[in-house]
């Protein structure tokens, strides 16, 4: 069974998509959460990151100062590469590690990869289908403003530091609109779902490897 991508802006509502589908049988994978283990404090990949920006974005217990290290690189393109070139490579041998194991436990799968920067770091991997959470960017900004309180300026920030809608929506084998309620992309999810299944087994994707 097929190993897909699953993408969107920030506030696209991706992870609405991504908990539906595990709550009716995917094996989700979920890059932002990698992310998190592969900082974990002693990590090399810590480390690195506080040889690179300072020790200010270490907090006191050792762990990451995620907010300091934020107000960095969403500022400065050329400090978020930084931040990738040590984080991306981590995260993609992680992910790629959970994905071979999901495939030997069960050669029927439906693997979906949750990532946040598919566009950025891993468009050009092998997968069977890309899908986009798609939201106009005023509703991504409401969201943000709505619902995680975030202040109008650091909302266009956050946006702005992701790429632009069309490069998301160009790379897409399925667009599912998240504009609309919850049970609209809820509904759509289901029939994303519906059709995967009725693919039965498709290319020679048990024994791949996706680098």
């Amino acid at each position: 069974m097929p190993l897909i991508a699953l993408t969107g802006g920030i506030a696209s509502g991706k992870s609405t998509i991504a908990d539906r589908l595990a709550e009716l049988g995917a094996e989700v994978v979920d890059a932002d959460r990698i992310v998190r283990e592969v900082q974990a404090p002693g990590s090399e990949v810590l480390r690195a990151i506080a040889r690179t920006f300072g020790d200010e974005v270490i907090a006191e217990d050792g762990s990451l100062d995620r907010a300091a290290l934020g107000a960095t690189v969403f500022a400065d393109p050329d400090r978020l590469a930084q931040l990738n070139a040590i984080v991306h490579p981590a995260v993609r041998a992680e992910s790629q590690r959970r994905f071979d194991a999901a495939f030997r436990a069960d050669p029927d799968a439906v693997v979906v990869y949750d990532v946040p920067l598919l566009v950025e770091a891993r468009v050009d991997d092998p997968w069977d289908e890309i899908v986009v959470a798609h939201a106009p960017e005023e509703v991504r900004l409401e969201r943000l403003v709505g619902l995680r309180g975030m202040t109008p300026e650091e909302a266009r920030r956050r946006i702005a530091a992701q790429v632009p809608d069309d490069r998301r929506l160009e790379i897409a084998d399925v667009v599912i609109d998240t504009a609309g309620s919850i049970a609209d992309t809820l509904a759509q999810t289901d029939a994303l779902w519906d059709r995967l299944r009725a693919q039965g087994r498709g290319p020679d994707v048990g024994g791949a490897a996706y680098a």
